[in-house]
């Protein structure tokens, strides 16, 4: 099972680290170690949640998953965001960023650092929706009652997600207006920036995760009224319009999965600058991390882990949240990826071991009930 899942991770683990050899000795092999380190320790959370929607997809769509998504994550975000990035910053075409990036890293790495307020702005906005909306929805289980059940109760205000979103925002980018002045900087243009960019995080969150739940509302209808259907020993409806629906609702969850990814590896990609500004390594390093997320995610829902362990959902969003507040500071202050990494894996640690704690008082709670019922049958 192991083999199976993680078989082609081991397969890209060796052939990037062959790459990194042949590309600049044992040196660079070094490097691309560490950066799949980072990058697997940066993006657990992020297989933790993308395997709580994976499993409500088909066979499929699982496969669309880990083929084309695989390639829009490991190609489209490690190697080609990077050069997008440069090359509208510096407003030059994308042939002569990647020979900047080749050529001239340096000069590379200060146009991404100086992008680095707008991505942090559009990629902290779209997991602060993700972890606002997950601690205000109403649900059966709650890991931290003491904070979730007042939660739950402000949810039901129409918006508060969105409302809290953009307070967050306009906070953040006068914040970086006025360091930006103390300093002398053009804080207008950087506080534009920070809002723009924050703003376009947030409609691409609404437009994407409404229809993906748009759809899947309609996927469930549709279920429902077949079930109904074969209740009443009755054939069921149109297939055709129903197989559609699905794709419809399927494709839309898919997208979502997709831009969740980017901005998860928004982290990833920008912390990579601290230990190289090869973007050669930084793709092999990035990617074979990416490629154990992908499988780690697979491993999840095969295994059915969430529904085992029940917190491990939650621990996920708090890391979420830990990782867009994180990604928000950083516009303004400079925070170790040590520290961005383990607060996700201590989150989801704990987690972990609540949900272990629950099984065993759920086991041991239905053996005293399982001996009392015995004694009972039994005339004790």
């Amino acid at each position: 099972m192991v083999l199976k899942t993680f078989g082609w991770s081991f397969a890209v683990t060796a052939l990037g680290l062959v790459a990194a050899v042949l590309y600049g000795g044992w040196a660079a092999f070094g490097i691309v170690a560490i950066l799949s380190v980072l990058e697997i320790s940066l993006s657990f959370d992020n297989a933790v949640v993308n395997a709580g929607i994976l499993k409500k997809m088909n066979a499929f769509w699982q496969k669309i998953f880990l083929t084309i998504g695989i390639l829009i994550a490991v190609f489209g975000m490690r190697l080609v965001f990077p050069v997008v990035i440069v090359a509208i910053s510096a407003q030059m075409g994308p042939i002569e960023a990647v020979d900047l990036a080749l050529t001239d890293k340096d000069q590379y790495q200060q146009y991404v650092t100086d992008a680095h307020p707008s991505i942090a702005a559009f990629g902290g906005m779209f997991l602060l929706m993700i972890f606002l909306d997950f601690i205000f929805e109403d649900r059966d289980i709650k890991w931290l009652g003491w904070l979730e059940r007042p939660l739950s109760k402000l949810g039901k205000i129409d918006m508060l997600s969105a409302c809290i979103a953009m307070i967050v925002l306009l906070i953040t980018s006068m914040t970086f207006a006025t360091h930006a002045h103390q300093h002398g900087g053009t804080h207008v243009d950087k506080a534009q920036t920070v809002l723009i960019s924050g703003l376009a995080g947030l409609i691409t969150y609404l437009v994407v995760g409404g229809l993906s739940g748009f759809f899947e509302n309609k996927l469930e209808e549709e279920e429902e009224r077949e079930h109904e259907q074969e209740e009443a020993a009755e054939r069921a409806g149109k297939p055709r319009s129903a197989v559609a629906l699905a794709g419809k609702a399927a494709f839309f969850m898919f997208l979502y999965l997709e831009v969740l990814d980017a901005s998860f590896s928004f982290d990833g990609v920008i912390g990579a600058f601290a230990i190289t500004n090869d973007i050669v390594l930084m793709a092999l390093g990035l990617g074979v991390g990416a490629m154990y997320v992908r499988s780690l995610t697979v491993y999840l829902v095969r295994q059915g882990t969430l529904d085992d362990y029940v917190y491990l959902e939650h621990g996920a969003h708090y890391a979420i949240g830990a990782l867009a507040a994180i990604l928000l500071i950083t516009i303004q202050y400079e925070i170790n990826e040590f520290i961005t990494g383990s607060i996700g894996v201590i989150l989801i640690g704990w987690s972990f071991w609540s949900s272990v704690r629950r099984n065993k008082a759920l086991a041991a709670a239905e053996g005293k009930a399982d001996t009392s019922k015995e004694e009972v049958s039994s005339g004790v």
